[in-house]
């Protein structure tokens, strides 16, 4: 009765700290889907150098938020220590690291015109790409900023808040499109520039919001985040950075997965296409609440290791797992037994091409099935490392299952061995699948060396 219990409660604190922080991972997605759909109002050749500057943003995004990332684990940690000197110190060089990750990247997107032509784009949607990065790439300081506080505020308990920032965002930058992009309001017309303006103003009014919380909530004030806020510390900085980098390598490897799979999507066909975007679209939504939970064990794991509670770590990661698995063992079912009423809220049935869209999209989210765990399970063993601050491995182990397992896998089974479209997500199943079962391993034997057995 006592074990029962206590997992009861361990799902109850992982539930506390995981559902907000799910709610922010799926309102984050609607700032992006909202930019895509206000922008296909404005124009095609719009939308498409939008788009793409958004991806191009979001993917230096990826690989620079590794160090914002670092600080939920360490300040987790620290607190459970009591040390709460540590949790300024990490946090602050979070913040630093991200601004001068921020000032270095944006270069590229000053000269971005040229790379995007380079890398085969046209002239007029490389040059209204650039227009967007030279202005959204003065966004990625304060972007990185808000996900170091994020990750600050999440270590401490304070979820909520995270969820409240991020939907204030979200209506914030509606309006602004609405402002911006069409001229209204009495607003000048900017589209695609009104589209980053946008951005921009949304990310530094994130970072002034949560940045206020953090530094005068009579809670917090006794952390002192922005005292003294220009003094260097050298020893926490190497620390932030030799466990932030991994996890932005580990980041990229796993976003550059999905785009190389819509990339092998487009040489199959368009519809195919069409249907790949429509099934990533919603395996992204599910994503986010196993995203979220990952999160809510990190945090979890972290305190336990602090505190040295091996037992509670133990129970704490089989607790999350399990959350995560009946999650997405729901998620199966709804695929297989819903996949038309899915795929149809993304199209215009009166379109000609909408009925192949929708019969090969069921193929596809039959497959999502088979994606649904081996994806819960691989970012669910990516928290619960993180949580220990083990970051260099799993990057490793990560990139090979994507890259040296997932992508070439695919590019078989879809084209030398004739699968088509079914035999590239067969490839990314399988590269998630050696992902999830190595990462897994990983922290399991990690856990041992510990000195408790998972079945203590």
């Amino acid at each position: 009765m006592t074990q029962s219990l206590t997992h009861a409660g361990h799902a109850r604190a992982t539930l506390a700290l995981g559902l907000p922080l799910i709610g922010s991972h799926l309102a984050q997605m609607a700032l992006h889907v909202a930019d895509t759909v206000m922008m296909g109002w404005y124009g095609v050749t719009e939308l498409a150098a939008t788009v793409l500057g958004a991806s191009s943003f979001f993917v230096i995004f990826i690989l620079g938020s590794g160090f914002a990332q670092a600080v939920m684990p360490m300040v987790a940690a620290a607190l459970a220590e009591g040390d709460e000197a540590q949790v300024r110190r990490d946090t602050r060089m979070g913040l630093w690291l991200s601004i001068l990750f921020g000032l270095g990247c944006y270069p590229l997107f000053w000269w971005s015109g040229d790379i995007l032509l380079a890398l085969g784009q046209q002239a007029e949607v490389a040059a209204l790409g650039q227009d967007y990065l030279r202005v959204a790439g003065l966004g990625m300081i304060p972007a990185l900023m808000v996900m170091a506080l994020k990750s600050y505020l999440s270590a401490l308990g304070r979820t909520q808040v995270v969820l409240w920032v991020t939907l204030g965002a979200v209506g914030l930058n509606v309006a602004m499109n609405w402002a911006f992009i069409f001229g209204n309001w009495g607003a000048p017309e900017l589209g695609v520039v009104g589209a980053a303006l946008a951005t921009l103003s949304v990310q530094v009014a994130s970072f002034v919001a949560m940045a206020v919380y953090a530094g005068w909530v009579p809670q917090l004030r006794r952390f002192r985040l922005w005292q003294r806020f220009w003094r260097a510390d050298w020893v926490a900085m190497g620390r932030v950075f030799r466990l932030g980098w991994p996890i932005g390598i580990t980041g990229l490897a796993e976003s550059g997965l999905f785009q190389a799979s819509a990339l092998m999507m487009g040489w199959i066909g368009t519809v195919e296409l069409a249907a790949h975007g429509i099934a990533m679209e919603v395996a992204a939504l599910t994503f986010m609440v196993h995203l979220g939970l990952s999160n809510a064990v990190t945090i979890r794991t972290a305190h336990a290791d602090g505190s040295g509670d091996r037992p509670g770590m133990r129970d704490g990661a089989l607790v999350g797992i399990a959350l995560s698995a009946l999650f997405g063992l729901a998620m199966v079912v709804v695929f297989l037994t819903l996949p038309e009423p899915i795929i149809v809220l993304f199209l215009d049935m009166a379109k000609p091409e909408s009925a192949q869209i929708v019969a090969f999209g069921t193929v596809l989210l039959a497959l999502a099935a088979l994606f649904q765990l081996a994806d819960a399970m691989q970012v669910i063993a990516l928290g619960l490392l993180r949580g220990v601050q083990d970051t260099r491995v799993p990057m490793v182990l990560a990139a090979v299952s994507y890259w040296m397992i997932g992508i070439p896998a695919s590019y078989v089974l879809a084209f030398p061995l004739g699968y088509g479209a079914v035999g590239l997500w067969l490839g990314l199943v399988a590269g998630l699948a050696v992902a999830a079962a190595t990462l897994m391993w990983r922290f399991w034997a990690r856990f041992r060396r510990m000195g408790v057995t998972a079945g203590a």
